[in-house]
């Protein structure tokens, strides 16, 4: 029997069905991006032009600020152009390719976010080894693992979904191309390609999250050998990672755990890691971090000095 793939596009449902309400989140999201874009940016400026590139802590963030910019960029200009306007349609290839790009950064930057842990456990848990531990070369390394993980776990689910029949109705339950809301569209049963959904995103997102819990219960019970000021700045930058991880992996475990056919808010929560986390992240990673104001204060004062100049 010929597989039927009889839909070559798709329409967005998108979050709200009364105009006046999307008019309204059209601005809303428009500012939340516009924060985001100048948030990440000035982490990024002012990492990079200031010693703080040389921290590998500085370097993880950096790279976080780059996803964060990356990942909302493919979300947030169609959801805004979405609300404006009256067609919410998008081609089955653009789908597709939104589909790969939204996942491929997704898992980029959790493991960003585990690489980030792993140099704050060495600062803490070993010290004296942190140098050798955590050099760049290793850094590096890190980095391109993260890369290369995320675009298999893409590659992985856009198999999955391309290999799929789509035989409409068309109307996607959601603002942007996931996996969850396009199975719901397949005219074949789903139930074992459900299960390798959330194998495949849901399962590997509560085994990471645990062990990143797992990690900072140990940095908290070695933080007892520090000294109080010692351990005023651990926790510090600490709490500034948990928060950051729990906005981001809370949502994103309740949207891929469950199962395909239940009826929940995927495309409400699915809200807070798309637009809101990256827009919390730096002032998160700022307003809580001295070395990031001072360094911040140097290169923006720097510039304008240069200028006058």
């Amino acid at each position: 029997m010929e597989k039927q793939k009889n839909v070559t596009e798709f329409i967005f449902m998108g979050l709200f069905g009364n105009k006046q309400i999307e008019l309204l989140f059209f601005f809303f999201f428009l500012l939340c991006y516009l924060a985001v874009l100048m948030g990440n940016f000035i982490i990024l400026f002012t990492v990079t032009f200031s010693h703080l590139m040389e921290q590998p802590m500085y370097y993880f963030l950096c790279h976080l600020s780059l996803m964060d910019l990356c990942y909302t960029s493919t979300v947030v200009p169609r959801l805004i152009r979405d609300l404006a306007g009256a067609s919410r349609k998008i081609s089955y290839n653009d789908c597709m390719t939104q589909l790969f790009t939204v996942h491929w950064l997704a898992g980029v930057e959790i493991f960003i976010l585990v690489s980030m842990a792993f140099d704050r456990y060495v600062a803490i848990v070993k010290p004296l080894h942190y140098m050798s531990i955590v050099n760049r070369k290793r850094c590096n390394l890190l980095i391109v693992m993260a890369w290369v993980l995320g675009f298999w776990h893409s590659v992985a689910l856009l198999l999955v979904v391309l290999n799929l029949p789509f035989c409409g109705p068309s109307q996607i339950n959601h603002y942007m191309c996931d996996v969850k809301p396009l199975l719901k569209l397949v005219c074949k049963d789903i139930h074992a390609i459900s299960i390798l959904a959330i194998a495949n995103s849901g399962t590997v997102l509560v085994i990471i999250f645990t062990m990143l819990v797992a990690s900072y219960i140990l940095i908290l019970y070695n933080l007892k050998k520090r000294s109080s000021a010692g351990r005023r700045k651990a926790l510090s930058t600490c709490s500034s990672h948990i928060m950051v991880v729990v906005l981001f992996f809370v949502p994103c475990i309740y949207t891929y755990i469950l199962p395909t056919d239940s009826e929940n808010k995927d495309k409400e929560i699915s809200v807070f890691y798309t637009v809101i986390t990256p827009m919390l992240n730096p002032l998160i990673y700022t307003l809580r971090n001295m070395e990031m104001k001072i360094a911040m204060r140097k290169v923006w004062l720097g510039m304008s000095h240069s200028e006058l100049k």
